[in-house]
């Protein structure tokens, strides 16, 4: 059932977008191959940043055992657990549609709900390189009361969702995140 879902949403997906090509073309005729060429730019910058994601979290699904991840971020993992996911998501530079694969990987691994989402928002709101930018164009005083506050924001974020959850919301997130029965 799920499965027809997801193939009826994907094709009412591009069906919407075939309508919007086409409403640019009857509209806006004079401006539609300057859209459509604004369109594949951005398409193409899309595809650029996800493949090397997606050849990454393949290469990590295949590499690195359930066992270890569950030690690395798992419920049991405690600080250096939180400390691993808040370094991985500040040393991250790829933009947010790329993060979800990532997180869903860590999910399936056994990686803690609170783990991963500290992963995500991190790499959102706390990245090493924007601090740098920050520190230059604002000033380090800005950007310390900045990293500060994020960093209490995101952990504060992190433990109330998964405070907020069931068991049966914990174990149907795993659940939809093994793949293949494992």
């Amino acid at each position: 059932m799920r499965n027809r879902m997801k193939k009826a949403g994907t094709q009412g997906a591009w069906k919407v977008m075939a309508a919007v090509c086409l409403a640019v073309f009857i509209l806006i005729p004079e401006r539609s191959g300057e859209i459509m060429a604004y369109t594949g730019a951005g398409l193409g910058q899309f595809i650029w940043n996800l493949v090397p994601v997606f050849l990454c979290v393949g290469l990590m699904d295949v590499w690195i055992e359930k066992d270890r991840m569950i030690k690395i971020m798992g419920e049991k993992s405690g600080p250096s657990g939180m400390g691993i996911s808040l370094l991985l998501g500040m040393l991250t530079a790829v933009p947010v549609y790329a993060l979800l694969p990532i997180a869903g990987l860590l999910l399936k691994k056994g990686g803690r709900i609170s783990n991963v989402l500290i992963f995500l928002c991190s790499s959102v709101s706390i990245r090493i390189p924007l601090l740098f930018f920050e520190m230059s164009a604002l000033g380090i005083r800005f950007a310390s009361c900045r990293f500060v506050l994020n960093l209490t924001v995101v952990f504060a974020i992190s433990f109330l969702v998964e405070r907020l959850l069931s068991e049966c919301d914990r174990q149907d997130i795993y659940r939809r995140n093994q793949v293949n029965g494992e």
